[in-house]
């Protein structure tokens, strides 16, 4: 398991198979809640994650396929793309400051 120190994220990756559906309304929704923070949030297909990311969120079936793209960086399977459990302690600690395990 990686631990994520919530107030050392800057980029947060909204990664996806390719389409641009619900994956863009995510990061989008992200964006907003992690403004405050000064968190980038960026959308892109799991082939092309930015290697400075500092933490993944995607689709539980594409998370071994992230983890292979960028290696060192935690990638946050979730299930729902509104009001997952994983996606809002991920949110939660980026803005209290604190660290989870993922």
């Amino acid at each position: 398991m990686a631990t994520i120190d919530g107030s050392n994220v800057k980029k947060l990756i909204v990664a996806c198979d390719a389409g641009m559906g619900s994956s863009v309304m995510l990061a989008s929704t992200l964006k907003k809640q992690l403004k405050k923070q000064g968190v980038t949030v960026e959308h892109s297909s799991v082939p092309e994650i930015p290697k400075d990311a500092d933490v993944v969120v995607t689709q539980s079936g594409l998370a071994d396929r992230a983890r292979a793209v960028v290696p060192d960086v935690p990638v946050v399977p979730f299930q729902l793309f509104l009001g997952d459990p994983a996606v809002a302690k991920v949110v939660k600690a980026i803005q209290d400051g604190t660290s989870i395990e993922v």
